[in-house]
């Protein structure tokens, strides 16, 4: 599966962005879709993901009641919905795709399918 982000941009704190993770070469209920971030000086971080076969879900607890993320069949794409952003969410964002093989593909799935990335910066 191809994976491409898009939505990123500069928001105020406080504000909100919905990030896009379109898919192609595969459908997202075959796949665990993940959204990842990494900032300057900092590790890659998981954020949150979906498994679109149940509906599960999964958030890092620092965007918890934050952040929703959410899949279109329709449209083989998976959203995130970021709000009431803070300056410690900068970061290149990124989603990436693994086989969903278990029911915690979330947590145990092997992430090998990665988009280009999109950059959000949250301004103080």
């Amino acid at each position: 599966v191809q994976l491409v982000e898009s939505g990123g941009g500069l928001v105020q704190a406080g504000g909100s962005l919905r990030l896009s993770c379109a898919a192609s070469g595969g459908t997202i209920d075959d796949y665990a879709i993940g959204w990842f971030r990494l900032a300057p000086g900092k590790e890659r971080e998981g954020v949150s993901c979906i498994r679109s076969r149940d509906g599960s879900t999964y958030y890092v607890d620092s965007v918890k009641g934050r952040f929703t993320i959410t899949s279109d069949d329709a449209k083989n794409t998976v959203y995130l919905q970021m709000n009431s952003l803070k300056p410690e969410d900068t970061a290149l964002y990124y989603c990436a795709g693994a086989a969903d093989e278990y029911s915690d593909s979330c947590v145990r799935g092997y992430f090998g399918s990665w988009g280009q990335g999109t950059q959000v910066t949250v301004s103080s």
